[in-house]
């Protein structure tokens, strides 16, 4: 891996495109390395991942709304939308949005942590909706998703949005971007304004992810892909981008991000730099192979909570004798999840579905009373407003501890925790105390995910959704992905029975 220093400069600089941070990301797309073999091979464990969570979730209200659009841009040719019959094919750009907002409604795809927090998997849709569109084969997707996922984890292991309060789908667009234009085999020049334009137009705020949480949390990441679509399409026409869209005086990072604080260097004020790793040239791309899944419908840093309240709740005798519940845990999670954010929405239990699976506090509580977690039943509004799960979740505070924050973003892979420490006083004094790090699911958990893992989550949560035959087909065409030819992408989509896809309110489209 290299690093490359990426600040502001004054427009007089006249910064070379062969010193900006787009054009290097658009040489990793551009190069012609082989897809190393345990990259593919994950790779295909997230095509099934996206596709059992997409399904899960495909009767839910945004996904019925996102599909009911893209049903009114129909295209001969086109792209699959899920849950349909894939003969009937769409607009490249409006299958992705269909296609993303129901992989990300139930949060419950796969994650990377770092400087700033993603879900690489949101890469797959646009990649392939662009890749059914133009007829391309298994193995060119695979090149095109090991560059999304690439460039989208190495953003966000150097560069925090989330302390500009920018949502995180600024990084995710460029990725997108970067990975389509791998899968048409474009040109370096090509690919680096269709990333700097990607970004361009999809920063956005994290208030989606802040206060009343509404159903924007699964379209934001769809229209990133919708954008990078676009982006990539008026690239390809020639069409050119603000430039240089990282590294401009009035650039994302000199007004949006840090880039016009300074810091002393020597004699002088310099400006703040950020250093973004990416792969050399010829170097095989690997990124995918630090994210991680999720084995429960939850926010990441809720799965090690989840799991360690699976293991506290056989230490309690009773439950209604806890006395109060004291999370010690990162900065992330105590302001974000946690009670550290000031939401009142996060202690309310009419709070939506969103909004819940944004509150450990809840999340903890119910997985202490239950012992299970659903990505149905544990949001019921009547799950939500049990008497005795009030109580409880009203007794429960969250704490940052400094050392948690340190290995929440520690590089050394045996320090990175997840996780947090749990106190429960009981009303008789008892203090039970344990910790958990990483999830059970997590390649340094307990129980790492591998693929009959994610073909058994596929299975459970489409099961009663679509039919078993068409399961085992859609299983066994992701499995053999590598040896898709030309125009047989059409078999990553998972059918649902005539009859059984929600009808949507009507709109413009």
């Amino acid at each position: 891996m290299h690093q490359h220093e990426v600040k502001v400069y004054p427009s007089k600089a006249l910064l070379k495109r062969e010193d900006q941070l787009a054009w290097k990301i658009a040489g990793v797309a551009a190069d012609p390395v082989a897809v190393p073999e345990d990259t593919a091979a994950m790779i295909i464990n997230r095509v099934i991942d996206n596709a059992a969570v997409a399904i899960a979730a495909i009767n839910r209200s945004a996904p019925t709304s996102a599909r009911q659009m893209a049903l009114g841009h129909p295209r001969e040719g086109g792209a699959t939308v899920f849950g349909l019959d894939p003969s009937r094919r769409f607009s490249p750009e409006w299958a992705a949005w269909a296609n993303g907002t129901a992989v990300r409604e139930l949060d419950m795809h796969d994650t990377f942590l770092a400087a700033d927090y993603s879900h690489p998997g949101d890469n797959i849709p646009p990649v392939l909706a662009v890749a059914q569109t133009m007829g391309k084969s298994g193995a060119e997707l695979l090149r095109g998703l090991a560059t999304a996922y690439e460039i989208h984890i190495d953003l966000v292991r150097a560069i925090c949005l989330h302390e500009h309060k920018v949502d995180h789908i600024a990084h995710l667009c460029p990725a997108a971007a970067a990975g389509i234009g791998t899968l048409l085999g474009l040109d370096q020049a090509t690919i680096f304004q269709a990333v700097q334009q990607a970004l361009h137009v999809s920063v956005t705020f994290r208030q989606s992810r802040k206060g009343e949480i509404s159903s924007w949390k699964a379209f934001a990441p769809a229209h990133a892909g919708k954008l990078a679509v676009e982006a990539v399409d008026r690239a390809m026409r020639g069409e050119g981008a603000p430039s240089p869209i990282y590294e401009g005086e009035d650039s994302v990072i000199a007004w949006v991000l840090a880039g016009r604080t300074h810091r002393y260097q020597g004699d002088v004020y310099e400006p703040v730099y950020y250093s973004v790793p990416l792969p050399g040239p010829g170097e095989g791309k690997r990124a995918i192979l630090d994210s991680y899944t999720k084995e429960h419908s939850a926010e990441y840093q809720s799965q090690a909570l989840i799991d360690l309240a699976f293991k506290m709740r056989e230490r309690v005798p009773d439950l209604e004798g806890v006395e109060k519940i004291l999370l010690h845990t990162s900065h992330h999670t105590h302001y974000v999840i946690g009670t550290g954010a000031n939401d009142p929405q996060k202690m309310d239990p009419r709070a939506s579905r969103e909004t819940l699976d944004h509150s450990i506090m809840y999340i903890f509580t119910v997985a202490l009373q239950d012992g299970r977690w659903h990505h149905v039943d544990s949001y019921a509004p009547e799950r939500a407003a049990r008497p005795d799960t009030v109580r409880l979740w009203h007794k429960m505070e969250t704490r940052e501890d400094p050392e948690w924050t340190r290995r929440y973003h520690s590089r050394d892979p045996n320090e990175l925790a997840f996780g947090g420490r749990v106190e429960i006083t009981l009303k008789d004094g008892t203090v039970l105390v344990d910790e958990l790090a990483v999830a059970n699911a997590h390649p340094l958990g307990a129980k790492p995910f591998g693929r009959a893992d994610y073909i058994r989550k596929f299975r459970i949560l489409t099961e009663g959704i679509i039919d078993p035959a068409e399961a085992d087909r859609f299983i066994a065409a992701a499995e053999n992905l590598a040896s898709l030819g030309a125009g047989e992408l059409d078999q990553l989509n998972a059918r649902l029975p005539d009859g059984k896809l929600a009808a949507g309110k009507p709109g413009i489209f």
